[in-house]
């Protein structure tokens, strides 16, 4: 069932301040004020509308920026973390290695030592295929890897 054209107008007006300013905090009810809706609708909406809870939507920004920061620039990880919305390094370490299967430094170390054509490739490609698959929590990657295979969602209610 498809939502309201007007709904998804606001949802993506919350949408697109989150990518204008991914660093900043943006908890759903400051999310639903800017899209006019309550905070319990505009989660609902929005995961309806875009696959992913708000929560997971931002971190799959911040993932992309810091990336980004990483292959083109020289700043210090902890800079970059500071920049991309993180209050602590060890947070933002360990999100980039839970999300991206490796830590920052390492990131940066193979996309310097590996020679890249990037001018020959559109940006939108470039982006799609750098973009962090988050489609399941950071916390169920963490129970998953530690060998806990019971999936919550197939549990049955008692």
């Amino acid at each position: 069932m498809g939502q309201d054209p007007e709904l998804l107008r606001r949802l993506l007006r919350a949408k697109d301040r989150m990518d204008a300013a991914s660093q900043e905090e943006w908890p759903v009810r400051r999310l639903a004020e800017v899209s006019g809706t309550s905070a319990a609708h505009f989660a609902r909406s929005f995961r309806q509308a875009f696959g992913v809870p708000p929560h997971r939507y931002l971190l799959t920004r911040r993932i992309e920026r810091a990336m980004a920061l990483l292959r083109e620039t020289d700043l210090p990880i902890t800079e970059i973390a500071f920049q991309t919305g993180w209050n602590s390094l060890g947070t933002f370490g360990r999100t980039f290695r839970d999300v991206t299967g490796d830590n920052p430094a390492a990131i940066r170390e193979r996309e310097k030592a590996t020679p890249h054509q990037r001018e020959r490739v559109p940006e939108c490609v470039l982006r799609a295929a750098g973009r962090p698959g988050l489609t399941i929590a950071v916390s169920e990657k963490r129970r998953r890897a530690e060998g806990d295979t019971e999936d919550p969602e197939e549990m049955e209610v008692l």
